[in-house]
């Protein structure tokens, strides 16, 4: 049978599906919008600098910020300085959150030039040094997230992830891909599996889990005791929701065009509400729609209309407009007509 649930010291993760820290993405919005649909044991903030944090930097804080009814929560914060990172862990603590994780993973050439991020797992002792000193810093559970390794020569994650376990991180996420790998590589979660055998803290896998199936794969071939789910959740919401279901045994939610068009335009409203500017509510919801759109019958159409729309008005107007459209199709009263609009070069 697989695993339901983990505790991250003593604090309990169930279900046990995680929905992953993701740079521009997974700010309060979007992770409100991901509890309200279900099924996520562990929300996690998207990495947020600790030296910023640790200057009081208004922007950074608001990155930081949470829902009063969100428990469990998880801040992540990088860096390369051992006293920012402790500083910004006790800032942390301070504030409410459940958990205060560590970035070891993120490859963005900005971050790792600084030594932060996926890099400092090519720096073992300046990595131990981070680790103790947030450990000794606060009383809250500490985890850390990390890649496979920096790249296909240096794939060190089983190592890493003991050195954070003797230090007192209380779990580990671990990321099939490299460093270098970016966002592609071959499939290969080796170390995943190896950290599991060789830890006694939690190890929750990561890396391409966008389904139910994906995600029973990955408990099988690694042993894990949770899943970590990130991009799989822009394009589909529900996935949390429909992992959880599987992993009771229960029928998965189906999600129809008009569940789409709701949780789409409830976003949309949610973002609105939120950005201080059109334009930077107008930039976020174009990058969700991105994916948002994949998976979806003609959703390349809304995908251009939406990346083309230049008012937040026009881009719900696209949305209705899209669905009715697909609503008609579905019922059988007309076949779907391509519109000029999906003739044109496709997005990225």
């Amino acid at each position: 049978m697989l695993p339901r649930s983990y505790s991250v010291g003593p604090i309990p993760i169930s279900p046990n599906v995680v929905l992953a820290p993701m740079e521009g993405v997974t700010d309060l919005t979007f992770r409100r919008l991901i509890r309200q649909i279900g099924g996520v044991g562990l929300t996690v903030t998207e990495f947020i600098a600790s030296e910023g944090l640790r200057r009081g930097s208004a922007k950074i804080e608001e990155m930081a910020k949470f829902d009063p009814d969100e428990h469990p929560v998880a801040i992540q914060i990088y860096g390369r300085d051992p006293y920012s990172m402790s500083e910004a862990a006790r800032i942390i603590e301070d504030s409410g959150a459940d958990i205060c994780d560590i970035n070891m993973g993120c490859p963005s050439k900005k971050v790792c030039a600084h030594s932060g991020g996926s890099a400092l797992m090519k720096d073992e002792a300046l990595a131990r040094q981070i680790v103790s000193a947030v450990r000794a810093a606060i009383r809250i559970p500490l985890t850390v997230k990390m890649r496979s390794g920096f790249d296909a020569e240096h794939r060190n994650a089983e190592h890493i992830a003991w050195m954070c376990q003797e230090e007192g991180a209380q779990a580990v996420t671990i990321h099939w891909r490299t460093r270098t790998d970016l966002y592609g590589g071959t499939r290969a979660v080796d170390q995943i599996a190896a950290a599991k055998s060789k830890l006694s803290i939690p190890v929750i896998g990561n890396g391409d889990i966008v389904d139910a199936e994906s995600a029973r794969r990955m408990f099988a071939d690694t042993g894990c005791d949770g899943v970590m789910i990130g991009r799989g959740a822009i394009k589909n919401p529900w996935v949390c929701l429909q992992i959880s279901q599987d992993l009771r045994g229960e029928p998965q939610t189906v999600v129809d065009a008009a569940e789409k068009k709701r949780v789409l335009l409830a976003y949309i409203d949610s973002v609105r509400s939120t950005f201080r500017t059109e334009q930077g509510a107008l930039g976020r919801v174009k990058k969700v729609a991105n994916h948002f759109t994949h998976g979806v019958p003609h959703g390349s159409d809304l995908r251009y209309a939406m990346l083309h729309s230049d008012t937040l008005d026009q881009a719900v107007e696209e949305v209705h407009v899209f669905f009715e459209r697909l609503a008609a199709r579905e019922r059988g009263e007309r076949p779907w007509l391509t519109s000029p609009a999906a003739e044109a070069p496709s997005s990225p």
